[in-house]
């Protein structure tokens, strides 16, 4: 799943996008209202988690403009425990709404929720061949076998399925999965898929991850 995260606090905003990574979603977090805006008007989102109080461009505003064109679920974060701004927030559009300070296992609750009530919301498996991943439940089959995976591997396989059959190079993958720049000598990536290999193809004789020789990987089933 794919969020896009807007807190312009330096370390609410590492702690959140971490804790949202570990847990297997693609995160983009951004600090700036305008920049978020854009991104939200021309990324497609599973769902957006929104500070309200940002200096150049609010919350409200944000999802004001937002509802115009969008219907993206939004997870509004506020300071301020008030009954009107609770309604004000829903009256323009928010899916839901969380008060400072929380605790993260609520957040990624109330996340989880509104991605399954969602309209943008995926289906619960995603399949290729006899590789299954249950989505709500973070559970990954092969040919009925159940499959072990760290975060970071789960994150991998999902950017893998939801892309399948698209060449996808080890700068983009570092960039989705790691939120890190590329470095070539940095060799995390090849030793992230070589371990995910391991795990989802080796032990079942068929081979549905790809080297593509000077591109990158690509998932696919191949006869």
């Amino acid at each position: 799943m794919h969020l896009l995260l807007v807190e312009d606090e330096q370390h609410a905003g590492e702690y959140l996008s971490k804790g949202l990574r570990e847990n297997g979603f693609v995160v983009d977090w951004l600090k700036s209202g305008l920049d978020a805006l854009h991104q939200a008007q021309n990324v497609e989102y599973d769902a957006i988690v929104l500070d309200i109080g940002l200096p150049d461009l609010n919350g409200w505003e944000i999802i004001k403009r937002l509802r115009q064109s969008q219907h993206t679920p939004v997870l509004f974060l506020t300071a301020r425990d008030r009954v009107e701004d609770r309604v004000r927030g829903l009256e323009l559009g928010a899916d839901d709404y969380l008060i400072k300070p929380y605790a993260f296992s609520e957040l990624l609750a109330r996340v989880r929720v509104l991605l399954r009530r969602g309209k943008q919301q995926e289906l619960d498996v995603l399949t290729l061949g006899d590789l299954s991943v249950h989505l709500l439940r973070q559970r990954v089959e092969r040919s009925g076998q159940r499959i072990d995976l760290t975060a970071k591997e789960y994150a991998l396989l999902l950017l893998f399925l939801r892309r399948r059959g698209e060449v996808l190079s080890r700068t983009l993958i570092a960039e989705q999965v790691w939120d890190m720049n590329f470095d070539s000598d940095t060799n995390v990536v090849e030793v992230a898929v070589r371990r995910l290999r391991s795990k989802i193809d080796e032990p079942f004789g068929s081979q549905l991850l790809h080297t593509v020789r000077g591109f990158g990987y690509v998932m696919e089933q191949r006869d």
